[in-house]
């Protein structure tokens, strides 16, 4: 049985990977700057031990990855930069290091150790690069889209109309996968660490184009969606570095080999865009107020 210290334990990746591991009987130490959570309260329940940790906070972060195996890592730009990303990054890992933890699964983004021109998939690829540095035995999952994001945000916004608005040509395909197939990966990578350390590996669960995320979507939905690509001016407007990405997804494209993935790791149980849609309480999302842009 491992005990794993799993960052961003109250958010989409890091909470399915601590779902995860806990189905799977191991210790979970759940890292989170807010203990007192409804998220926290949740993993709790399940077993997890919940623990208070910053990455600005060295200390804190020290008390909570001692007597840990193993750390599942997750880091993000938004809501800061990305250099405070970097910095983030590179203090947990340091962390990390110093209390000598035998593997750390990292999860980045697919095509950050490319040439993307994409600021939150560099930021990713410079604390890949300082993982491999540190000396601890490593695995980086870079996941592709995240289906999770097609119910919050803009994206719901426009379904509330019978729009799926979203900033790519109809027939463009783009690969996806959800974070409860992320964290069904991470766990397995941890799980089994020999055959997983010192590996890079891109993850996706299918592959759609917006077109046809559409039409999962509105049968799903039960009410008929149609797709607006959202010219990538406007995204500009809001967001340089969502921009830079959906530029990369139109003009290199993000490939994964879907079906390999598949064929050869089938416990993690892959979800298609059809079943990730399904199981959405679309009801209770679309009845929610948008919040301000």
């Amino acid at each position: 049985m491992l005990t794993v210290a799993v960052t961003g334990a109250t958010g989409a990746q890091g909470g399915a990977t601590a779902r995860a591991l806990l189905a799977a009987g191991h210790q979970v130490r759940a890292l989170t700057r807010t203990p007192d959570s409804p998220a926290a309260d949740a993993l709790r329940s399940l077993g997890a031990q919940i623990r208070h940790a910053d990455f600005d906070d060295r200390a804190s972060l020290n008390a909570a990855l001692t007597g840990t195996d193993s750390l599942f890592a997750v880091t993000t730009p938004f809501g800061t930069d990305t250099a405070t990303e970097v910095q983030q990054g590179t203090a947990l890992i340091d962390a990390a290091a110093q209390a000598r933890l035998g593997h750390i699964v990292f999860t980045s983004a697919a095509h950050a150790d490319r040439s993307t021109g994409v600021p939150h998939y560099q930021s990713k690829h410079l604390v890949e690069q300082h993982l491999r540095a540190v000396g601890v035995p490593w695995t980086v999952l870079a996941p592709a889209a995240f289906m999770d994001n097609y119910a919050s945000g803009w994206t719901l916004d426009g379904l509330r109309d019978g729009t799926f608005a979203w900033p790519m040509p109809a027939d463009r395909p783009l690969t996806l996968i959800p974070a409860a197939d992320i964290g069904a990966f991470a766990a397995l990578a941890l799980q089994r660490r020999d055959e997983f350390t010192g590996h890079r590996i891109d993850i996706a669960s299918d592959e759609r184009t917006p077109a046809e995320m559409a039409e999962v979507l509105a049968t799903a939905i039960g009410l008929p969606v149609a797709h607006q690509e959202v010219p990538l001016a406007y995204v500009r407007t809001r967001s340089d570095d969502l921009a830079a990405m959906f530029e990369y997804f139109i003009t290199a494209g993000l490939d994964v080999d879907v079906t390999g993935l598949r064929r050869e790791y089938p416990e993690v149980g892959w979800h298609s865009f059809t079943d990730w849609a399904v199981a959405q309480d679309w009801p209770t999302l679309l009845s929610q107020t948008p919040k301000p842009q």
